[in-house]
């Protein structure tokens, strides 16, 4: 395998082609080739390299042009405004996406973008759907979304949780409503459409499993919603949107409005609110569940106009590198 390897000498990045390989049970690495110290630079390096390294080179394209690219847009983003939630590296990177998200991608035809948007999101209905139990695979979910094939030994209540998420992800996408209160209710309708027959906020009090938080009293839940859209309301300006939509996310999971679906219309929300905001969305992976559950639990005790970083800055840190994983594997075509 190669891949690119930076180098910082006295403050200025040197850039090498680095051939990693296992050896008698022992992985030698070595640099094969000197790339410049311009990133913008590095591609048409690679290009000319001997012949005997261009078949490693196609075979690690996807890392190489990851590289290429997150590190040219880390270098366009200027200096940022501190941000108590973030670290600079993590805040830089958020950014580098962003601008490739709204520089590069979003230039290409509509339907290369949707057609983006539909790789994108199996792998975000694969995970949301799973971190709640659903038990269909990747590339099940993938056959699913992609040629309708119904996969075996499946649930009906499985199949749908994936199509109705496809569904409710491109009806956001195309049609851009107004973010409301009524719009949340009507993602969880649409949700847990031929799921669950319980519509709208749920009508008895609720015990969250395996949570140490208690959930919205049933009288309170109106009440809880219209207060968290006038904190949203209030900070919408203030707070940067990635901050913005990751305590929002947090509030709401928080109030627990509905009998089931909450966590998935959560994450819809979530990503909902990047897109308003112009980032791109991001992907909550299962195999990082207990961390995000951990994450979101740290905000478990305080009121709904809380914002305290010493509170909130795990939950940001984690969603933020979510999106910056999730952006580079999916939208950089």
């Amino acid at each position: 395998m190669v891949y690119i390897y930076k180098k910082i000498v006295g403050g200025k990045p040197y850039y090498y082609l680095r051939l990693s390989q296992r050896v008698d049970g022992k992985v030698i690495t070595k640099d094969v080739a000197y790339l410049g110290s311009d990133v913008s630079k590095i591609q048409n390096q690679l290009d000319g390299l001997p012949k005997k390294h261009q078949a490693n080179i196609r075979k690690s394209h996807r890392t190489i042009k990851r590289f290429i690219e997150s590190h040219y847009f880390l270098d366009k983003i200027e200096k940022l405004k501190e941000n108590r939630y973030l670290s600079k590296n993590l805040h830089r990177e958020i950014e580098a996406a962003r601008l490739h998200f709204q520089t590069r991608f979003l230039k290409f035809p509509h339907q290369t973008i949707r057609d983006t948007y539909e790789g994108f999101l199996i792998e975000f209905a694969y995970n949301t759907t799973s971190i709640e139990g659903n038990t269909i695979t990747l590339k099940e979910a993938a056959k699913l979304l992609m040629e309708d094939l119904t996969p075996k030994e499946r649930t009906s209540r499985e199949i749908f949780d994936l199509q109705n998420t496809k569904k409710v992800f491109f009806y956001l996408f195309d049609e851009k409503p107004t973010f409301d209160e009524e719009l949340i209710i009507k993602i969880h309708d649409l949700l847990l459409e031929n799921i669950d027959v319980r519509k709208g906020y749920r009508t008895h009090d609720i015990r969250v499993f395996k949570s140490r938080f208690k959930a919205s009293d049933v009288q309170y839940i109106s009440t809880d919603i219209g207060l968290l859209f006038k904190w949203y309301n209030a900070n919408k300006k203030k707070l940067h949107p990635l901050v913005l939509a990751s305590l929002f996310h947090q509030k709401f999971e928080h109030i627990h409005p509905f009998s089931d679906g909450n966590g998935r219309t959560g994450r819809m929300v979530l990503n909902y609110l990047l897109f308003l905001h112009e980032y791109p969305p991001t992907i909550i992976k299962k195999k990082n569940r207990s961390e995000y559950l951990a994450a979101l639990a740290k905000g478990d005790r305080t009121a709904i106009d809380i914002i305290d970083p010493a509170i909130f800055k795990e939950l940001v840190t984690y969603v933020g590198a979510e999106l910056v994983d999730s952006y580079w594997n999916n939208f950089n075509i």
